[in-house]
């Protein structure tokens, strides 16, 4: 099992409609969302390149927003890790 770990932007929020999307794709088994941080399990990951959006709501203003962080790794090894950061579009 892969987890991809999603720490949200402060301020934001993962919209509804980006679960249901995620939820309806057959790679995806299970998504949690815990305070500030989305975690979506992965049944598994191959050679084949996969893609997620995720479509978050600013719902409160914060300025000197901060980059958010973005970890994959397997459940079962989770020194097998990657790690990159985000921004907000508008920043």
């Amino acid at each position: 099992m892969v987890i991809i770990e999603v720490s949200l932007l402060s301020g934001f929020i993962m919209t509804s409609r980006s679960i249901m999307l995620l939820e309806n794709r057959t790679i995806v088994k299970k998504i949690e969302v815990k305070a500030n941080v989305v975690y979506i399990y992965l049944e598994n990951l191959n050679d084949e390149s996969q893609t997620f959006i995720l479509q978050l709501e600013q719902v409160i203003q914060v300025k000197n927003l901060k980059p958010a962080s973005i970890k994959i790794y397997d459940y079962y090894q989770p020194e097998e890790r990657a790690l990159a950061e985000y921004r907000a579009v508008c920043s």
